[in-house]
């Protein structure tokens, strides 16, 4: 069976009540670009559910429109019931978002960057308990542009964590970082998950999306063309022998089907 006779096939959608975040028919577009049409998932409380698909599939613009940082032309998102566009300044205490790349002076310390961006928010956790938890306790004084790679990012998770966020969004979170980093990243994020925070992940890499998602949602060509989990993925394009194919392989199968004619996404 081909994979795009899977496509587009997902669980039953969640409940408003049931979901920390629904995105119903998302559409958004640019000057002569259609970035995202028709965008539809429900992502559970407590979960890591990761957003793939190629580059200029429309992944960054969904989670900006999550995020309330861009305005949807039409469809419908809740977070955590929430309009994330008439509501944005409560979906900002709720919301935390790593962007892809984070750079600040580089003179600027570790702990002045924190206390800076706690400066934003009503309720944020303190400085010291930031630190901890994103384990650069002993960096504090170091200067952002004497970190290594990994430590960077985990500095950026922990300026996305400091108003208290219940949803934090990370959008390529280990690119660019040795095996070292991107472990001790992905030790970090099954840390927050243990504790309950919803987590969006933006991911090109397969390894860490088996190891971190609990379920996932392909974009491509702009379009949603899967929701489910790992295991899911891999069922719904294997067919007889080839049913131990990996998680990549499944994810290829579906990508490699879509027509690029189809949409072009950001």
């Amino acid at each position: 069976m081909s994979p795009g006779t899977h496509r587009q096939q997902a669980a039953r959608p969640l409940g408003p009540r049931d979901a920390a975040v629904t995105v119903r028919e998302l559409r958004k577009t640019f000057p002569g670009v259609v970035a995202v049409d028709h965008v539809s998932f429900s992502i559970r409380p407590g979960e890591v559910f990761c957003i793939l698909g190629p580059n200029g599939a429309g992944k960054t613009t969904t989670v900006e429109c999550i995020a309330g940082t861009l305005k949807p032309d039409s469809g419908r998102i809740k977070v955590l019931g929430i309009d994330p566009i008439r509501e944005r300044q409560q979906v900002r205490e709720q919301v935390g978002y790593q962007l892809q790349s984070a750079v600040l002076p580089a003179a600027l310390r570790v702990e002045e960057a924190v206390r800076l961006f706690a400066s934003f928010y009503s309720r944020p956790v303190s400085v010291g308990d930031l630190l901890t938890t994103v384990g650069l306790e002993d960096q504090r004084r170091r200067a952002f542009g004497k970190l290594s790679g990994g430590e960077k990012q985990r500095l950026s998770i922990g300026l996305a964590l400091v108003g208290s966020p219940r949803i934090v969004v990370l959008d390529e979170l280990t690119t660019g970082l040795d095996p070292q980093g991107r472990r001790s990243v992905w030790q970090l994020i099954e840390r927050l998950k243990g504790r309950g925070v919803t987590i969006i992940l933006v991911s090109h890499h397969l390894d860490e999306v088996q190891r971190l998602g609990d379920r996932l949602a392909i974009i491509a060509a702009g379009r949603t063309q899967f929701v489910g989990t790992p295991v899911e993925l891999r069922r719904a394009t294997s067919a007889g022998s080839d049913s131990d194919r990996t998680l990549e392989d499944a994810y290829l199968a579906f990508v490699d089907d879509v027509d690029p004619r189809e949409g072009t996404g950001s």
